[in-house]
């Protein structure tokens, strides 16, 4: 419990911050601005890799779950969790931010502003970025340290900076499925959930390539 209560608290402290940012930046007229808001989703994944990397690995999205299934360093047992978790800590985050601002028109939600064939192939890249750096520097499962989070979380900022006016970079479907069920913003949230679960098998299979320590290990219990 102590793994599941971790990752709720970490997903919902991720989208509070950073779909809040993206709401506030709306109603104050563009005091945060785009650079702004790609930096509260770094500064928020590297703050909670650091708070609860070593507890329950600080996984805060579904694919990185997944990708660690995928490479063999994350129980099976586990999985489904992991991801009831993070969607449960998104979806309070975003109902807490409905409340807060309730005129709001998206709460956030990841639109893609191209093609969706586009946006599916830059959510799938962006995605494969993150989750061949995470495995690259997490021991085992586990996003822990300062190093790592240094590095995950500007990986994170990078992308959402130079991604975000296209899609979103959302790279999460916890964090995408939140705002889009409470504000009712669904006609694009199938790329959402999808393409960052691509994207990270992916990137288990790069890893697999490029690396000379094993990104896959033997399936643990």
């Amino acid at each position: 419990m102590r793994l599941l209560a971790a990752e709720l608290i970490g997903t919902f402290i991720l989208v509070f911050a950073g779909t809040g940012a993206i709401i506030i930046n709306d109603v104050s007229g563009g005091a945060i601005g785009h650079m702004g808001v790609a930096l509260a989703f770094g500064l928020a994944v590297f703050i909670m890799i650091g708070a609860m990397g070593n507890v329950s690995g600080a996984h805060l999205n579904p694919a990185v779950t997944l990708g660690f299934f995928l490479a063999r360093r994350f129980p099976a047992r586990r999985v489904l969790p992991y991801i009831i978790s993070q969607c449960a800590g998104a979806l309070l985050a975003s109902l807490l931010l409905f409340l807060l601002f309730p005129t709001h028109p998206t709460l956030g939600a990841t639109l893609p502003s191209i093609g969706h064939a586009q946006a599916f192939i830059v959510e799938c890249a962006l995605s494969f970025l993150l989750m061949f750096v995470i495995l690259s520097v997490a021991v085992g499962a586990q996003e822990k340290g300062m190093l790592p989070a240094i590095i995950i979380g500007a990986t994170v900022g990078l992308e959402a900076l130079f991604a975000g006016p296209v899609t979103g970079a959302s790279m999460n479907p916890a964090r995408s499925l939140a705002p889009a069920l409470v504000s009712g913003e669904l006609q694009a949230l199938w790329l959402y959930l999808i393409a960052p679960v691509c994207g990270a098998a992916f990137a288990v299979l790069a890893c697999r390539c490029v690396h000379d320590k094993p990104c896959c290990l033997p399936r643990t219990a």
